[in-house]
């Protein structure tokens, strides 16, 4: 298949993963869309390594889903923390959180 179709693919999921930060209110909803953004990332980084013929994209790829997988964890603690004190995940309301 040719690059552009990644490429495309790619684009695709990180605008509607920057649409999901920027729209969503709730915490876990964010969380998804930045875990759609990583890999569209990641679909670049494997796409440009499968047109030079090296292994090096897929070694960042690897360590792209390293970091999604730490920030997914750090992320529902945050959210979990947030729905436990304020009974909703709606992250327009943590400025009630403020002391």
């Amino acid at each position: 298949m040719e690059l552009n179709y990644f490429l495309i693919l790619s684009a695709f999921l990180f605008c509607v993963g920057v649409y999901g930060v920027l729209a969503r209110k709730n915490g876990v909803l964010v969380l998804m869309s930045v875990e759609l953004m990583l890999n569209a990332v990641s679909i670049n980084l494997i796409a440009f390594s499968a047109l030079n013929h090296s292994v090096s994209g897929q070694i960042f790829a690897l360590f792209v889903i390293t970091i999604a997988a730490a920030e997914v964890g750090v992320g529902l603690a945050i959210v979990l923390l947030i729905y436990r004190n304020l009974k909703s995940p709606d992250l327009d309301k943590i400025d009630e959180l403020k002391g």
